[in-house]
């Protein structure tokens, strides 16, 4: 007769014990002298600079939002990178799909095509869409041999060539964010859809895009937030036509010498960044992808 088995006792699970604090004391310190020091020196200058003295402490947040040429700006802001999101999603999304889907052994040469101009200067990379948009550049001289023009365009310094700029410069990012989550769904989802019925179009409606969303909303994010915070395109492509809440802080900060004024306008851009992040994870709280 086989004695009853004898029932293993549960393994205690060890303690969770955090190291000594004091090893975090270089980290913090890191952080405090380059982040959490300059940002509070900048919202204290915004708030005690020369010209926020004469009616309160919030004068130059006043302007910034009350004044119709400065309210005007930080719409061109808004607009400008809105656009430029949509732009991005536009041309990277089938890039991606594209990459995760038919790519196969080019996949690597793809990648390596699209991180290999971030690692080119922003402002080479700036000065190669003057040569090609100069009115005697290779765009105006290809059109008008092949009889589309008869005189040159004036592409240059127009908001067309900015936003050729600012999508050459932020598209990459939002392909890598939606190929990085195609590349982990199921690719047996969309085999069933089709099994079922569904064509490729009904397919990618119903499986691949609300599958792929979270990608698609990081990339958005992540152009959204850059794009308020660059400059050099506007100045050097836009010549003065694109106007948006950084290129002000440039001035600002070289040409008035106003101080307190870009700290305030470096914090109005610092929060919506943070709304945009906010955003983000609030809808995926909601579950929403």
């Amino acid at each position: 007769m086989m004695a009853d088995p004898v029932p293993l006792k549960p393994r205690r699970r060890a303690g969770f014990r955090l190291a000594n604090p004091r090893w975090s004391l270089p980290a913090l310190i890191f952080l405090f002298t380059f982040f959490v020091a300059p940002l509070a020196r900048n919202a204290w200058v915004s708030l005690s600079g020369e010209g926020a003295t004469q009616s309160g402490i919030f004068d130059y947040y006043l302007r910034l939002f009350t004044d119709p040429f400065y309210l005007g700006v930080l719409l061109e802001t808004l607009k400008v990178s809105v656009v430029t999101t949509l732009l991005c999603l536009l041309v990277g999304y089938p890039v991606s799909y594209f990459m995760v889907h038919y790519a196969g052994r080019w996949n690597t040469l793809i990648v390596f095509c699209l991180v290999a101009p971030l690692l080119t200067s922003i402002i080479m990379r700036t000065f190669g869409w003057q040569v090609l948009f100069a009115r005697r550049g290779l765009v105006n001289t290809w059109a008008m041999d092949l009889g589309l023009i008869e005189r040159p365009l004036n592409i240059l310094d127009s908001p067309v060539s900015v936003y050729f700029g600012l999508v050459h410069v932020l598209c990459p990012f939002m392909v890598l964010s939606i190929t990085a989550v195609l590349q982990g769904l199921d690719r047996r989802l969309e085999e069933a859809a089709c099994v079922l019925g569904a064509g490729p179009w009904r397919s990618f409606r119903n499986v691949t895009w609300p599958l792929g969303l979270e990608g698609v909303l990081t990339g958005s994010i992540l152009v959204f937030v850059l794009t308020n915070g660059m400059f050099l395109t506007m100045l050097l492509l836009g010549g003065g036509t694109v106007k948006t809440l950084a290129l002000l802080v440039y001035q600002q900060f070289n040409l008035t010498q106003d101080v307190g004024f870009a700290s305030a306008m470096g914090n109005v851009l610092l929060m919506m960044a943070l709304l945009g992040l906010f955003v983000q994870s609030w809808i995926k709280r909601r579950s929403i992808v």
